[in-house]
């Protein structure tokens, strides 16, 4: 059976009014959760990543401004668009720790998937920088537990947000062990994530995608570039940067993905799972701005990993 992670924290972190990062996003997530279909899915609270698991992915120095920025009370703005509230310190801590805990289930065998159901979202945090709504890396936390305690020799990454994961990328571009993989909008922020952007052992591969583009490209890009990338890797674990913004409603960004073209995403992921790793897949919640499209796609991609655990 498939496991979720979260945590109540998530409903901590406040941004100010009008932010498109709010807490009705992890009350959409709640809902869908406690629908029919995944009522029965068993929840693990996630546990507070640690400050010697954050540095794996962050410099102890970001760390120790990220923990001395929160505020007592108000926001603290790290940038114009990434904010801090009493909560969101704690929340952040627990998004990665989710990560942590879920590659913890899924390569000790307890189960083959698991989904994090927590914010802030992470793709967007550098080592040493935050930014885009994101405090801490949560995806490349759980990936570094994975290879550093718990055997994982290789771990393929793919993100299809519809902004370019450049914090992961930041991240992994000199760690030949990670495959980072990204379907995005382009332009649109943060800039980042041309083709020409390999990394320092051409294990990153970025597809960029016009505006107004839709299923069909982003099915081109995965077969011709992102899946083969894969399954060539040969990860030992596939962790999935789940946003749904590249929803044709979603207010932030113009592509023109319905729910199915999630669906068949994370079919093939799952297919390449089953081939080469044990069918191993983790994945975390990033983008998603418009509350509809955020459900209807979340369910479509809770679908394939429910069945895929069963």
């Amino acid at each position: 059976m498939m496991r979720i992670l979260t945590h109540p924290s998530s409903h901590d972190h406040v941004t100010p009014p009008g932010h498109p990062e709010r807490v009705a996003r992890i009350e959409t997530v709640d809902r869908v959760l406690s629908e029919g279909a995944f009522v029965d899915v068993p929840r693990l609270e996630a546990p507070a990543a640690t400050d010697a698991q954050l540095i794996r992915a962050h410099s102890e120095r970001y760390v120790t401004k990220i923990v001395e920025s929160s505020p007592t009370d108000g926001w603290v703005s790290l940038d114009p668009d990434t904010h801090m509230s009493p909560g969101s310190l704690v929340a952040a801590r627990h998004a990665a720790g989710a990560n942590i805990a879920a590659v913890e289930a899924v390569m000790g065998g307890e189960t083959p998937a698991a989904f994090c159901a927590v914010r802030p979202c992470g793709h967007h945090a550098e080592r040493e920088r935050a930014m885009g709504f994101c405090l801490f890396s949560n995806i490349a936390v759980g990936a570094l537990h994975a290879m550093d305690s718990l055997g994982a020799g290789r771990i393929a990454i793919v993100d299809f947000d519809v902004h370019h994961g450049n914090g992961t990328q930041d991240i992994f571009w000199d760690d030949p062990r990670v495959l980072f993989a990204s379907s995005h909008q382009m332009p649109l922020f943060p800039g980042t994530g041309a083709r020409g952007e390999r990394g320092e052992h051409d294990q990153i591969v970025n597809t960029p995608l016009s505006p107004m583009t839709g299923g069909a490209e982003m099915r081109a890009a995965f077969e011709n570039a992102i899946l083969p990338a894969v399954r060539a890797h040969d990860p030992d674990l596939i962790m999935i940067s789940a946003g749904f913004d590249a929803h044709s409603a979603d207010p932030l960004a113009n592509l023109m993905w319905g729910a199915s073209d999630f669906r068949w995403a994370t079919e093939r992921l799952v297919e390449i799972a089953e081939d080469v790793c044990q069918g191993r897949v983790v994945s975390t919640l990033e983008g998603g701005y418009d509350l509809d499209g955020l459900a209807e796609s979340l369910t479509a991609h809770l679908d394939v990993l429910k069945a895929h655990a069963a």
